[in-house]
C-alpha cells in the first residue's frame, strides 16, 4: 500500500505541474527593431531601419522585393540586431508571381545563429547555416510534382542542402501549399513557443486575416538562442517576382519570465532615444513629403483611411458580393426557364394546329376490351409545316397592309368630297376642280399598284403542301388574288357612286 500512495503522490504531483504550465498566460509584445512593414517601409536613402540588405534585392515604400522575374536572381535582407528573447511569432506577408505556369526558385525564412550571405547557394541566403530555415520551395526539382512545398529544415551548421530532392531527407516537417500568383497576398505565421515550432498558412484566396490554417507543428525543437532573422530568395531558369510586404515580430513570454530577460536602465534608456530619434526623423520626412507633395496628401487624420476596412465594412462587402452572384444565378435559371417555356408553347401550338388540320375523322373513345385509338400520322413533314406557317404569316401581314391602305383611301375620299363641294360653290354648277381630279386619279392607281402587288406576292409563295388538308368536291373554289380583285373593283366603284352623289347633291342645293 505504502507503494501505491507513493506512485499516486507522483501522479498528482505531475498532473498539476502539467496544469500549472498549461494554464500559465502569454504575454505578447510588438518588436519593432526586428520589423518592418508599409508604409514608409524604405527611407528616402533605400535603407530600412534596422535591417541590411543587398544583392538583388529592392526596397521601396511598400515592400522589399528580394529577386526580380529575371534568370539567376539572388537577394536577401537581414536585422542588424539578435534577438534578446527566447519565444517569438513572426507574420510574414509575401508575394510570389510570374508569367509562367511553374516559377522558380522561392524564398526563405531564416532564424541563424549568424547572418548569411546575400547571393548564397540555398535560396539567395548561405548554406550549411546554423538554426531554422523555413522555406517556400515553387520549383519540383525532383520531379515528383510535389511543389511549390512549405518546408522546415534544422541545421548544425554541417550539413549541405540537398537541391537534387529538394531536400526532402533533411526536412523537419512541410504541407503542400501553393503560394504563387494568388489574388491576395498570402501570410505565414511562424510561431516558436517553448521549443515547439508551429506554422500556419493563409493561402492568399480571401481578404480575411484570419484565414490562417495550420502546415504542420513539431515538438521537441531546439534553437540557439540569440540569432538574426532574414529573408532570402532566388530565381534560376525560370524567373518569380519574390517580394515581402511586412514582416511582424512578436516576442513571446511566460508568466515567469516577467517579460523576457531583463535589461539595465542604461539598455532601456539607450533603446528609448534610439526610438524617439526613428520616430523624429520618420515625422521629419512625413513633413517633407506633405510639403514637397501638397496635391497627393490627404489631412493628417484621414490619412490612411484608404489602407484598411472596417469589420463592417468587410461584412457589409461580403454580403454584397453573396447577393449579386445569387442574382446573377436567378437570372440565369429565369432565362432557362423562359426559354423552356416557350419551347413548350411553340410545341403545343404546333401540335394543335396539325391536329386540327387532320384528315381523318376525330379520334373515337377507346371500347370496353380493345386497345385505345392511337394518334393519327402527321399527315405533314416539319418542312412544309415550317413553310405552311410563313406563308399564313405573309398573309396575315398583307391583309394588315391591305386593311390599312383602305381606311387611308377612305379618309382622303372624305376630305376631297368635302373640298370639292366648297370648290363647286365658288366656281359654279358645271365647274369640276383638278385637284380633286388629280388626288382621285393617285388613288386609284396607288391602288391598282397594292392589288398588283398582293397578287404577285401571293403567287410567289412556295407550295408547301403537294396535297391539300381540304378539297371542294361539290363547288369551285376561288383564288385568294381573285378574292381582292373583285373586293378591289368593289370599292372603286363605291367610291366613285358617293362622289358622282355629292356632286349631284352639290348641283342641286345651287339650283335652288
Amino acid at each position: 500500500m505504502s507503494a501505491l500512495n507513493k506512485n499516486l503522490i507522483v501522479l498528482a504531483t505531475l498532473s498539476c505541474i502539467l496544469v500549472l504550465v498549461n494554464t500559465q498566460s502569454v504575454h505578447r509584445r510588438f518588436e519593432y527593431k526586428y520589423s518592418f512593414k508599409p508604409p514608409y517601409l524604405a527611407q528616402k536613402d533605400g535603407s530600412v531601419p534596422f535591417w541590411e540588405y543587398g544583392g538583388n534585392a529592392i526596397a521601396s515604400g511598400e515592400s522589399v522585393r528580394l529577386a526580380p522575374s529575371m534568370r539567376s536572381q539572388k537577394g536577401a535582407i537581414w536585422a542588424k540586431n539578435p534577438l534578446t528573447f527566447d519565444w517569438w511569432e513572426v507574420d510574414i506577408m509575401f508575394k510570389v508571381t510570374g508569367r509562367g505556369r511553374i516559377g522558380a526558385d522561392g524564398l526563405a525564412f531564416w532564424y541563424t545563429t549568424q547572418r548569411g550571405d546575400y547571393t548564397g547557394e540555398v535560396f539567395g541566403s548561405s548554406d550549411r547555416w546554423n538554426g531554422l530555415a523555413i522555406i517556400f520551395d515553387s520549383f519540383d526539382n525532383d520531379n515528383k510534382h510535389n511543389n511549390p512545398y512549405i518546408m522546415a529544415v534544422l541545421n548544425d551548421g554541417t550539413k549541405v542542402f540537398d537541391h537534387k530532392s529538394d531536400g526532402s531527407q533533411q526536412l523537419l516537417s512541410g504541407c503542400l501549399r501553393d503560394f504563387r500568383n494568388k489574388p491576395f497576398p498570402p501570410r505565414a505565421r511562424v510561431e516558436y513557443y517553448l521549443n515547439t515550432l508551429t506554422v500556419y498558412f493563409h493561402n492568399g484566396m480571401t481578404n480575411n486575416e484570419a484565414d490562417y490554417e495550420l502546415c504542420f507543428r513539431a515538438e521537441n525543437v531546439v534553437l540557439p538562442r540569440g540569432g538574426y532573422f532574414g529573408l532570402s530568395a532566388a530565381t534560376g531558369g525560370l524567373a518569380d517576382d519574390h517580394d515581402v510586404i511586412h514582416l511582424l515580430t512578436t516576442s513571446l513570454h511566460t508568466t515567469q519570465q516577467q517579460g523576457g530577460q531583463q535589461i539595465s536602465a542604461d539598455e532601456q534608456q539607450k533603446l528609448d532615444r534610439e526610438y524617439q530619434e526613428y520616430q523624429q526623423k520618420l515625422e521629419q520626412q512625413k513633413d517633407q513629403y506633405r510639403k514637397d507633395h501638397p496635391d497627393e496628401m490627404k489631412d493628417k487624420d484621414g490619412e490612411f483611411d484608404d489602407w484598411f476596412e472596417s469589420d463592417g465594412q468587410r461584412e457589409f462587402r461580403q454580403i454584397w458580393q453573396g447577393v449579386m452572384t445569387l442574382q446573377d444565378s436567378l437570372r440565369e435559371v429565369n432565362k432557362k426557364v423562359d426559354e423552356v417555356i416557350g419551347k413548350q408553347t411553340n410545341s403545343l401550338s404546333l401540335l394543335s394546329a396539325v391536329y386540327s388540320h387532320t384528315q381523318g375523322q376525330p379520334i373515337a373513345p377507346a371500347q370496353p376490351g380493345q386497345p385505345p385509338a392511337q394518334m393519327p400520322a402527321l399527315p405533314i413533314g416539319r418542312h412544309d409545316w415550317d413553310g405552311l406557317v410563313a406563308n399564313n404569316q405573309l398573309m396575315i401581314n398583307t391583309i394588315a397592309e391591305l386593311k390599312g391602305f383602305i381606311i387611308e383611301i377612305a379618309r382622303k375620299s372624305d376630305a376631297l368630297i368635302a373640298a370639292s363641294g366648297a370648290g363647286a360653290g365658288a366656281a359654279g354648277a358645271g365647274a369640276i376642280n383638278p385637284q380633286f381630279l388629280a388626288e382621285m386619279r393617285d388613288s386609284i392607281h396607288q391602288l391598282k399598284t397594292t392589288v398588283a402587288g398582293v397578287a404577285q406576292r401571293m403567287s410567289n409563295v412556295p407550295q408547301v403542301v403537294q396535297q391539300p388538308l381540304s378539297s371542294c368536291p361539290d363547288i369551285s373554289c376561288v383564288s385568294l388574288t381573285g378574292l381582292l380583285v373583285v373586293v378591289a373593283a368593289q370599292l372603286t366603284l363605291m367610291f366613285f357612286y358617293a362622289v358622282y352623289k355629292e356632286r349631284k347633291e352639290a348641283q342641286a342645293k345651287k339650283f335652288f
